[in-house]
């Protein structure tokens, strides 16, 4: 019987790879077989990250996601070095916390443009070579998986700047599941709650921590080794019929039909 995850064969770029989360979908996505594309702003942090791996399958790519530049070449460096792309995962973050009446244009602005705006640039760069394949009679397709947040579907006190960029790419995610579909693409979000991250640690801190675990069935923050395989599951075959959909890892921090 074939492995319900695999990635075997694949190409699959991640952004924010060089810590947390994202340096954990690199090192997973390698583990399950895939060329990965490591995008990160910080070349140092990104150098570490990924010079333990097999560089033959790894393409570094130093750059901000805000650039669509950046995306654009990342894509035609991947192509030239792997011969195709195969999934992406929008996992680059920011966050530049204010109350509403307190968040300057700059903060609004930057949180933006990194979630929201950069998020956008990488899907179309990628969607934009996966449709040409589709219609060149390549049938493999792809998997673009948007790292969301419990806080664009709840809201988040001190965050509007980051709660509406999650939210948006909610949005995102459907629209290109219904854009797409027909050329075997497949669209989907993941809802995190609590990770246990540096852009966490506030929360996690002893002002937040009584008050968010209450609101945590499971009792506890997610590690980020646990919730880097629903990530790569979603870039699998494991998953080929789900697309459009918001899945939430967050142990039972925001329960809904």
């Amino acid at each position: 019987m074939d492995p319900i995850v695999s990635l075997q064969g694949r190409t699959i770029v991640v952004t924010g790879a060089g810590q947390g989360i994202g340096k954990g979908i690199v090192e997973l996505a390698i583990e399950l077989g895939a060329n990965v594309v490591a995008v990160d702003l910080n070349g140092q942090t990104l150098d570490a990250a990924v010079s333990p791996l097999p560089q033959a399958r790894v393409l570094a790519v130093q750059g901000s996601v805000a650039d669509p530049a950046v995306a654009d070449r990342a894509v035609a460096d991947a192509v030239a070095k792997f011969g195709a792309v195969h999934g992406l995962v929008n996992n680059a973050g920011i966050i530049r916390p204010a109350m509403i009446d307190k968040m300057t244009d700059q903060q609004w602005q930057e949180v933006i443009d990194v979630h929201l705006t950069g998020s956008f640039y990488w899907m179309r760069a990628t969607g934009r070579h996966m449709v040409e394949r589709a219609k060149g009679g390549d049938k493999t397709g792809g998997s673009i998986v948007n790292i969301s947040s419990d806080a664009g579907r709840k809201g988040s006190i001190g965050q509007i700047n980051y709660a509406a960029a999650k939210a948006g790419m909610l949005g995102m995610t459907m629209t290109a599941a219904r854009e797409w579909g027909r050329y075997s693409i497949r669209t989907n979000s993941i809802c995190f709650g609590v990770v246990e991250t540096p852009m966490t640690e506030v929360v996690r801190g002893e002002k937040f921590r009584d008050q968010m675990l209450a609101q945590i069935p499971l009792g506890r923050w997610a590690t980020p080794g646990e919730v880097v395989k629903s990530v790569c599951y979603l870039l699998s075959d494991g998953s080929s019929y789900i697309t459009g959909q918001h899945l939430g890892v967050n142990g039972g921090f925001h329960i809904s039909l």
